[in-house]
């Protein structure tokens, strides 16, 4: 059996995801779709809008055979760490071909930038260093680095959320061997950042959590044009057993509880805690009455805003340096956790099994691993989004919840 991988968050899972999977089977002609999916909170510091199990519910629903969980370590970093752990994942479970969706829609601009990167590496890091003296972030120094060393040759656009996704993916390929084919789509009407509707039919996720939490009844009433009917009822199926869907707003006042009472000193042990930054929340914190107001005065042209938002979610799950120092080391995911599979993938599993090096988990007791206590733990802060009536239920719900085994009608 043909295993194909895709990269994802499904935060929620829409029609541009279902077309990327429809597109991924067509085009690598796989047997098994294999989703490799971040966990409770995203690459851009936030928290996923449902939890980690109904997401895997949304993916095992719209056709994916096989959902692995994308460790806390690897899915709340920069790309470079997001893309290699999410690679290093699919190729320990056997994937061949990987699938992912772009700005560009030309694999071979991915591989062409990745040459070009690796014989200009010193001139570009250097430009990098010399950008962010400057006072740029380092994406900002990165897209002027770039610019910079390519000059007038037509190459692919860094500038774009996807395409630079895309460029790591590649090159997490190459690192671990290329014993994987890297393809790619061109993503449909909507892009990433989108905050309103592009067509009638797709819209990016960004616009349909704005429309979900719009309180605007209206607003709410557009989005089954643009998510699967999957989709939309284990959207609300959630809403309605837990009276909630998650966003920054309900984690504020922990996250204000967090930030006032840790000493300066102690904020800057979190990770991402840098160049004074535990001054600049410490600063502003007492003043905010919202997430959103805070991180307006927060904002400054040195770190974007997935960057502050990842700080904050490291605070609000009080994740120290240390704790990250596995995946910052350029070391790999040390286990494959199983979220959910249909009978297909579990087809699948069977046959590999005992070529998998990797320990496949489905029962968090049968391992031991820091990334995994670190998953753990921050499961449990996920849960402190719920109504207190249900959150001694869900606390226990990390440790004792098999992975989801779906029938298909």
């Amino acid at each position: 059996m043909k295993a194909v991988g895709v990269v994802v968050e499904y935060n929620p899972l829409h029609n541009g995801h279902l077309f990327h999977l429809q597109e991924t089977k067509r085009i690598t002609n796989g047997d098994v779709v294999i989703a490799v999916m971040s966990g409770h909170f995203l690459q851009r510091g936030e928290p996923a809008i449902v939890s980690k199990w109904q997401r895997t519910k949304m993916a095992l629903a719209a056709g994916v055979d096989i959902v692995i969980e994308l460790p806390y370590a690897y899915s709340t970093q920069k790309a470079e760490i997001f893309a290699f752990g999410s690679i290093s994942l699919l190729q320990a479970i056997g994937v061949r071909e990987i699938c992912f969706g772009s700005e560009a829609g030309d694999i071979h601009l991915f591989y062409e930038l990745y040459e070009f990167m690796i014989e200009n590496k010193q001139a570009f890091n250097e430009k990098v260093q010399l950008f962010m003296r400057e006072g740029n972030s380092y994406p900002k120094a990165t897209s002027l680095a770039f610019l910079h060393i390519k000059g007038n040759q037509q190459m692919l656009d860094l500038s774009q959320p996807n395409n630079i996704l895309g460029y790591h993916y590649v090159e997490a390929i190459h690192r671990l061997g290329q014993k994987m084919i890297g393809r790619t789509i061109q993503r449909k009407s909507a892009q990433y950042h989108d905050e309103g509707f592009a067509s009638e039919t797709i819209a990016s996720a960004t616009s349909i959590r704005k429309a979900i939490f719009n309180q605007n009844q209206n607003s709410k009433d557009t989005i089954h044009q643009v998510i699967p009917t999957s989709t939309l009822k284990l959207l609300s199926d959630y809403e309605t057993v837990y009276d909630t869907l998650h966003d920054w707003e309900r984690y504020f006042p922990l996250l204000k509880y967090k930030i006032l009472s840790l000493s300066e000193t102690e904020l800057a042990a979190i990770y991402e805690g840098e160049e004074g930054l535990e001054h600049r929340f410490k600063r502003n914190i007492r003043s905010a009455n919202s997430f959103l107001e805070f991180m307006n005065l927060v904002k400054t042209k040195r770190y974007t805003w997935n960057r502050l938002q990842r700080y904050c979610l490291h605070i609000l799950t009080n994740t120290k340096k240390e704790e990250m120092e596995w995946a910052n080391n350029g070391n790999p995911p040390p286990y494959l956790r199983l979220l959910g599979m249909n009978s297909k993938g579990q087809s699948y599993l069977n046959k590999i099994k005992k070529t998998i090096e990797l320990p496949l988990i489905t029962k968090l007791n049968a391992f031991d691993h820091p990334l995994l206590e670190l998953d753990k733990k921050v499961a449990s802060i996920y849960t402190l989004g719920l109504p207190i009536e249900v959150q001694s239920e869900r606390l226990k719900e990390e440790t004792i919840h098999s992975p989801i085994r779906f029938t298909e009608h």
